[in-house]
């Protein structure tokens, strides 16, 4: 009697494990490449970078909520006798909304307002960061070697007051890479070599 107890109770326990539904862990946001190159402009940082909305954060923007994220980069000249220098501290915001009545998504950034065609093109612009400038270009020393990190976060400090605390007491709303850091070596400049002497013009009336 007792083992046939225990055989259906083991019984019903696997129905229940194979009807539960399978919870997929959410992959971990991450930078995936940096990279910083010079341009008449200044420093521009470039980036890709990989991360996904969980089911909370995107019902809450579909439903009118802005995201806003906020992605920062420190460069900084190693010193062995002393802390180091801090060279570059830049931060990117964006905010992605969406307009219920017009059926439209909207990305801002750096004073911009750019229309899409869906939530992903909206994050397709905060995955894929290009042309960032960070520094002007005489920001680094020729030939020196420079140590930076870089890290996107999303920004609740953007949100109004009573959003915050929600916000900060749950966990749905955490979505941030770990710091990544990355080198850049600043080339030696080559001396402009002299333009050749011109031959002193010879004239004289015939």
């Amino acid at each position: 009697m007792q083992r046939t107890v225990v055989a259906r109770l083991l019984l019903m326990l696997t129905l229940l494990l194979l009807a539960a539904p399978i919870v997929r862990a959410q992959s971990p946001a991450t930078v995936q490449s940096i990279e910083v190159t010079l341009h008449d402009d200044g420093w521009r940082l470039d980036a890709n970078i990989d991360f996904e909305l969980n089911p909370q954060l995107r019902e809450a923007v579909e439903r009118g909520l802005p995201l806003h994220f906020s992605a920062e980069a420190d460069i900084t000249r190693p010193r062995w006798w002393w802390f180091d220098k801090d060279v570059v501290k830049a931060e990117r915001l964006w905010s992605i909304s969406y307009n219920a009545l017009l059926r439209q998504w909207r990305v801002s950034t750096g004073g911009l307002a750019l229309p899409v065609s869906s939530l992903d093109d909206a994050l397709a612009l905060v995955r894929h960061i290009g042309g960032w400038v960070i520094a002007p270009p005489d920001a680094f020393q020729p030939g020196e070697h420079y140590e930076g990190r870089m890290r996107l976060r999303l920004d609740v400090s953007q949100l109004s007051r009573p959003l915050q605390v929600d916000a900060l007491n749950s966990s749905d709303w955490v979505l941030a890479t770990p710091w990544t850091r990355f080198t850049l070596d600043v080339p030696m400049i080559e001396p402009t070599p002299p333009a050749p002497a011109q031959p002193a013009a010879t004239g004289g009336q015939q």
